[in-house]
């Protein structure tokens, strides 16, 4: 198969560098919140030394908020343990051009502690152990992510300064799939798609959707890693372009109270040998005994696993009745209701899970959806009948309503520890109860206008 265009060889990299046309090198990972984070190393530094022995950073990076305080009570890093360093890794077949940063290239690292351990809870070997899982059944995971977000016409330091309030969408109404409306934002739409085809991409098109300003770029599916680094560096790299066209855009889960930011994530297994597992041309509907399996540990872990869809407190506004965000529980044929919409044939068999948000981690994401996956293969659990109609009236579990709720069902989930390791549940839960208490201390502006003067 070709190389993408936009990723390099070191032997590339090195003719770039000597041509003056790369002067620096960004090397980055996701941390626990789903940010692209990491330095900036001068591209000589990184032929010389970085690209083989990895650079330093603090382990900190993953046990901080989302507002970069240090945050006590965990295992892995704190105080007590002094905030050692932990080492950044390059994994040089992500190494690629930046086409929005001139001079730059990037490439994606793992982190290694300071004696040349994996880090197991860092998002990248979190997914990396369950791909591994698979591989040992010589299964490869294929998944595409659907990332929406919502364009203002607001600088993001301009957004800052408003506090947030009384932006203007870069839409007047409902644009999906409109032509027209959507024209006005298509100078910066084209340069996104351009951009990260020019990174070494595979971009497919972009949509509008049912919020004011709510767009969707897609990207073409392809190993669960290649997709997961792609959509971190597509959600960073998306953020720097607009600010450059004087916009801002958000990948929040639900900025408003009008139809939230999903991430649909699309997964699908073959075999090593290319196979179509999930499909089944003499089953009913085409679908495989494997994949009925693989559907019934999604429907029986979905709830324990939820805080791996959706980790923040405004992941769980998305689930509204009637707003495409699904509440139950429930897998069906093409049914936009459900949390598990069958689509596609063959290669293409596959399934939709509708619960993350735009904010979702999807490293951890897919992880969930690997694990929970073969828990029903391993199991062989039967698969329920499927439901039809509208599933927001269906008597059917919910997906839970809260992050507290979330991390309570993961922490107490036997099959969680038992498949990620108590180091890593125990992580991703402080992590959402940390979230949960500041929530909890917060004043909000809506408890200000019910409240200041009528109550």
């Amino acid at each position: 198969m070709a190389k993408n265009k936009g990723l390099l060889s070191t032997l590339e990299l090195k003719s770039m560098v000597s041509a003056g046309e790369i002067d620096t090198v960004i090397v980055a990972f996701t941390d626990v919140q789903g940010r692209l984070v990491g330095k900036r190393v001068s591209a000589r530094l990184f032929l010389e030394d970085i690209m083989n022995h990895g650079s330093e950073c603090c382990n900190y990076l993953l046990t901080v908020d989302v507002e970069n305080n240090t945050v006590d009570g965990y295992e892995f890093s704190s105080w007590e343990r002094g905030y050692s360093d932990m080492a950044m890794i390059p994994d040089l077949t992500t190494l690629r051009v930046v086409p929005w940063l001139p001079g730059s290239a990037m490439v994606i690292a793992d982190l290694q502690t300071t004696t040349h351990e994996p880090v197991a809870q860092s998002p990248r070997s979190i997914l990396r152990k369950q791909m591994d899982r698979l591989a040992a059944k010589n299964l490869v995971p294929y998944v595409g992510t659907e990332l929406e977000f919502i364009i203002f016409d607001e600088t993001y330091r301009g957004a800052w300064a408003k506090g947030y309030d009384n932006l203007k969408p870069s839409t007047d109404y409902n644009v999906d799939y409109d032509l027209l409306a959507s024209t006005r934002v298509e100078p910066l739409l084209r340069d996104i798609r351009n951009k990260m085809d020019a990174a070494g991409m595979y971009c497919e098109g972009v949509k509008g959707e049912c919020n004011l300003g709510q767009q969707e770029i897609a990207f073409r599916y392809d190993t669960a890693m290649k997709t997961c680094d792609n959509h971190s560096i597509y959600k960073s790299g998306a953020k720097m372009i607009a600010d450059e066209h004087g916009k801002a855009l958000t990948f929040m889960a639900k900025y408003n109270e009008r139809e939230g930011n999903s991430c649909h994530i699309h997964i699908s297994l073959r075999s090593k040998d290319g196979a179509a597992v999930f499909a089944d041309d003499k089953a009913e509907f085409g679908m495989s005994k494997m994949f009925r399996h693989f559907l019934a540990g999604q429907l029986k872990l979905m709830r324990e696993f939820t805080l791996l869809y959706a980790p923040n407190i405004n992941s769980y506004k998305r689930y509204v009745a009637g707003s495409f965000a699904p509440t139950a529980v429930a897998w069906g044929l093409d049914n936009r209701t459900l949390s598990l919409r069958v689509v596609g044939h063959g290669h293409g068999m596959r399934v939709e899970h509708r619960v993350p948000g735009g904010d979702v981690n999807q490293y951890l994401a897919v992880s969930g959806l690997i694990a929970a996956g073969l828990y029903g293969i391993e199991n062989e659990l039967e698969l329920e009948e499927m439901t039809g109609g509208n599933a927001y009236v269906a008597d059917k579990p919910h997906v839970p309503a809260t992050l507290r709720e979330a991390a309570d069902l993961f922490d107490n989930s036997e099959v969680a520890r038992q498949v990620f390791g108590d180091e890593v549940v125990d992580h991703l839960v402080h992590s959402a109860r940390t979230e949960v208490a500041a929530y909890d201390r917060a004043i909000t502006d809506w408890e200000r206008v019910r409240g200041f003067e009528r109550l």
